[in-house]
C-alpha cells in the first residue's frame, strides 16, 4: 500500500502543473497558429486569455483565500513599490534566463548553427506575440503609428533589463538605440567578443514594429557582428512609410 503524498510530494506536483498548463496554453496556440494562420491564432487568443484568466484566477483567489482587484490579486498590490519594482525586475531576468538555457541546451547538444537556426526562428514568432500582449495592455490601435511603437518599446521585456534610448526624430522615422544590453554586457566583462546576434535582430525587429503598424520598416544601423560605437550595441531605424 503506499504511503500518502507528502506536502513536499503535493507542492512538486503542483509545480508540475503550472509548468504543464504553460506549456499547454503555447501549444494550443501553436497549433491553431499553425492550422488556422496568426491572424486567427491572435483572435483566439484574445478571446481565450481574457476567459481563462478569470476563470483561473478566481478559482486560485478561492483555494488560496486571497482578493481580486481589478483582476488583480490583491496581494500583488500590498506590496511596496521597491518590492513590486524588484518582482518586475525578476520576472524580466527569469525570462531572458530561460532563453539562454534553451539557446545553450541546443548549442551544447546540436552545435551552434542549429542553436541560432532555432533561435532566430523563436524569435521571429515571440516578437510579433509581444507586440500583441503590449498593444492589448495600452489598448493600441491596430495602425498605432511611431508613437505607439515608442510606447511599445519601453514595455518589452528587454526595457526592464537593458537600458535603451530613442534618437534623431522626424515626423517620419526614429533611431532605436540599445545602449546596455546584459548579455553583451556579461560577454564584454568576461573578455569575449559581442554574440553574434544580428540574425536574431532581423527577425526579431522587424516582426515587432510591424505588428505594432503594418506601415512601418526597419532598417538595421549596426548590430554584432557589425562594428558599433560604445555608446551602443546595436541599433535600428524605423521608418513610416505613408502607403
Amino acid at each position: 500500500m503506499n504511503n500518502p503524498p507528502t506536502k513536499m510530494d503535493q507542492a512538486t506536483l503542483i509545480i508540475d502543473f503550472f509548468h504543464r498548463l504553460m506549456m499547454h496554453h503555447a501549444l494550443w496556440f501553436s497549433e491553431v497558429r499553425h492550422q488556422l494562420g496568426e491572424k486567427e491564432a491572435f483572435n483566439v487568443l484574445k478571446k481565450v486569455y481574457e476567459k481563462s484568466y478569470h476563470i483561473q484566477m478566481k478559482r486560485l483567489a478561492k483555494t488560496l483565500n486571497f482578493e481580486m482587484e481589478n483582476d488583480i490579486p490583491k496581494p500583488l498590490l500590498d506590496l511596496d513599490n521597491q518590492t513590486l519594482t524588484a518582482f518586475k525586475e525578476s520576472m524580466a531576468v527569469n525570462w531572458l534566463a530561460n532563453d539562454g538555457v534553451w539557446f545553450q541546451a541546443l548549442e551544447f547538444s546540436r552545435g551552434m548553427y542549429d542553436a541560432k537556426r532555432v533561435n532566430d526562428s523563436c524569435w521571429s514568432n515571440f516578437s510579433p506575440f509581444e507586440a500583441w500582449s503590449i498593444k492589448r495592455l495600452l489598448n493600441l490601435p491596430e495602425k498605432a503609428g511611431l508613437d505607439g511603437l515608442k510606447q511599445a518599446l519601453d514595455m518589452r521585456l528587454y526595457a526592464t533589463i537593458n537600458t535603451q534610448s530613442i534618437v534623431n526624430e522626424t515626423d517620419t522615422c526614429f533611431e532605436f538605440q540599445m545602449n546596455q544590453c546584459r548579455v553583451q554586457a556579461a560577454r564584454k566583462r568576461k573578455g569575449l567578443d559581442d554574440y553574434p546576434c544580428k540574425s536574431g535582430g532581423m527577425a526579431e525587429y522587424p516582426r515587432f514594429a510591424e505588428s505594432i503598424d503594418p506601415r512601418i520598416q526597419t532598417t538595421c544601423i549596426g548590430c554584432p557582428p557589425d562594428a558599433h560605437p560604445d555608446e551602443w550595441f546595436c541599433a535600428w531605424r524605423f521608418s513610416l512609410q505613408n502607403s
